[in-house]
This record gives structure tokens, sequence and C-alpha cells, in this order.
């Protein structure tokens, strides 16, 4: 029993699936910093509550203003929107390709986005040999029939990053044959030495780099994401032709306030640093299951025991895991796991020993 819902961090539905109240589970389907909304902004909301009671400046200029001021670039090469996922069928509307090449396993919304618009889908399989990472053949991928490239570092659901070198030598070959390229930068935050590819879109005229303030800060509710990018007549034309306030107050409110948190930030990253080790680790020694070492606050692995549901089974011990049957390129024996708080941590790595070991005593 895979759960239908494309994306993690549907508790409810997982919850109605076995007759329990949502706030019973541990959600570890959803990777949300465990460390929860800044108190910084819990403040900053209740100080303006009155927001609420007007429209928001409907260019957001506060809010463009402080992401521009955080990435040292112009303010007209950010579009913020209510999440990255407005900002990913923005962008595929806008460029309107007719042939972009995906990287399998990805995230869905890429697909469903070039769907809409009627673009054609090329496949670029990713393989476990390979270590789910693409490779330099990927290069010969990119050929002039192509207007579009997706890609996602780290990838969502491996959690692996893209080797820079090769990241730098597909934008090089994407500006070469007029290729749009997504970088998808969601998790980034996460990597606090990794800087990304916003300091070279200067370089890159077709390379459009999306940023998500969602899962780092912990506000999934409220919804925060930006495009950057220094083409700016197409980030224009976007800003122009959307949907007015597709940013609630509060979300803009947020993006003005949270990145100018240090003491967060710095304790985020001290957590992930005992945490993500820890997890791994403790995951690794499992038998039955194979697991690949993260770059982000999440892990993906393969349960190796035929038969075993490992959704269904921690389900029923108030645990929900992200079921990977519905990326393309993967089968029912994939999973991906938030990294959460050490308590979190140490509750789903018991969960598996009992479920593992009751399989192995069994000759399973």
């Amino acid at each position: 029993m895979a759960l239908s819902s494309q994306h993690g961090g549907n508790i409810i539905q997982a919850a109605a699936a076995i007759g329990v109240d949502a706030n019973s589970l541990t959600d570890f389907s959803a990777n949300i910093n465990p460390l929860g909304m800044p108190d910084s902004l819990k403040r900053a909301i209740t100080e303006n509550l009155a927001l609420a009671e007007r429209y928001p400046d409907v260019e957001y200029r506060a809010l463009h203003q402080a992401l521009a001021h955080h990435h040292k670039i112009p303010a007209e090469w950010v579009l913020a929107g209510n999440g990255e996922t407005e900002l990913i069928f923005n962008l595929a509307q806008q460029l309107s390709p007719r042939t972009a090449l995906l990287l399998t396993p990805g995230f869905a919304e890429y697909r469903r986005a070039l769907t809409r618009v009627g673009c054609e889908i090329v496949g670029f399989q990713l393989s476990e040999e390979q270590g789910w990472q693409p490779d330099e053949s990927l290069l010969s991928a990119l050929t002039p029939d192509l207007d579009c490239l997706f890609l996602c570092t780290p990838n969502n659901p491996t959690g692996l990053l893209l080797d820079n070198v090769l990241l730098l030598a597909i934008a090089q070959r994407c500006r070469e044959n007029s290729i749009a390229l997504i970088v998808d930068e969601a998790f980034l935050d996460f990597l606090p030495d990794e800087p990304g590819l916003i300091p070279r879109l200067s370089n890159f005229p077709q390379l459009y780099v999306l940023r998500s303030l969602t899962k780092f800060f912990a506000i999934a509710g409220l919804r925060l994401g930006y495009l950057v990018s220094a083409d700016t007549a197409t980030v224009g034309r976007i800003r122009a032709l959307r949907e007015p306030w597709t940013i609630n107050a509060f979300a803009a409110l947020a993006g003005e306030v949270i990145l100018n948190d240090r003491d967060y930030i710095e304790a985020s990253y001290r957590w992930l640093s005992a945490e993500q080790p820890r997890l791994y680790n403790g995951l690794s020694e499992l038998q039955g299951i194979t697991v690949w070492p993260p770059r982000a606050n999440y892990i993906f692995l393969r349960c190796d025991i035929d038969g075993l549901e490992l959704q269904r089974v921690l389900l029923e011990k108030n645990i929900l895991i992200r079921h990977c049957a519905n990326y393309p390129g993967l089968d029912a024996r994939y999973y991906r796991v938030a990294i959460k708080s050490q308590m979190d941590n140490d509750k789903l790595l018991n969960a598996l020993r009992r479920v593992l070991s009751d399989k192995a005593g069994a000759g399973e």
C-alpha cells in the first residue's frame, strides 16, 4: 500500500489510511527543518497581524529588495512566488519549450509543468550503478534540438549534489546550444559551503535558478520561493503576466525577516552536522536496506527484503516515510526519509530495527 500522494507531507491522507489522528504521526516524508519556524518570524507575524487587513504590495518591493540584497544581485533579477512550485509553472509557461530533457528520478512538478505547455519530454535515466549521479554522457545528450533542461541539485529524491565541474560544463553546453537551463536549488541552503549557480548568473543568459525558503526555515504552510536570472526580459514578462497577490502578506514578511536570522541559521547547521551523519550511520548498520550518503536534509534508501512494504509497516508504528515508487525510474523498493530531531531519528531507527529483525527472524 503506497500512498497515492505525489508529494511528502500528506499526513492527513496517511492518518486516514490507518484510522488515527494526524497529530499522532511522526512525519519523515516532508523534508522540513525540525527546528521549526524561526522565533524571529513568529514575533514579526504577531507584531504585524494587521497586515492581514490590507492587500500586500502587488510588486512585493521590500521582499524582492531583501532577496536581492541577500544574494548581492540586482532586484530585477529576482521574482518571488507562492512557493517554488508556482515559479516552475510560470517559467515553463513563459519559455514554452518544444522539447525538454529531464533526469529521472526527479521532482514530479517539472514534468507536470512541461506537459501543461505541450512540451515533448526526453528522459535521461540515472542509474544505481553510477550512484544515481549523471556523468559526462549528459553533455552528449545536450543537443541543439533541445530547448530546455531541468536539473535539481541536491537532487530530489536521492539527496545527492551534482559535481560542480560537471555542472559548469552543463551550463556551458546549454549556452552553446541555446538550451534554457533551469537549476532547482531548493535544498542548497542546507549546505553552507555551496554557493550554487547564482554567483554565475551573469555568465549564462539562459540560466534560471530556483530557490525555496519553505524547507530550511520550516514555513511549509506559508509557501515562499523565488526565481533568480540575469534574463530580465523573461523575469519581467512573468512578473507582468502572472496573477496578482499570489504571495500572502505573512509569507512576504517572512522573506524580509528570516534571511537575517543568523542564530537560527547557525543552529540549523549545527543540528544537521550532528544528525545527518548519525542517522546515515545508523541506517547503514541495518541489515536489509541499502542507503546512499546524503548531502541535504534527507536520505535515500532501498529496501532489499522482498515483499516488505516499509512505508506500510512503519505507518502502523505511526511513522510516515516517503515512498518513491511514483518517481519515474524508481520502483517500489525505494524510499526517502527526512532527517529530523535526535529523538525522532532514534524513533525511526528503533522502529526499523524491529521491522527488519522481525523479517530476518521469519526467514524473509
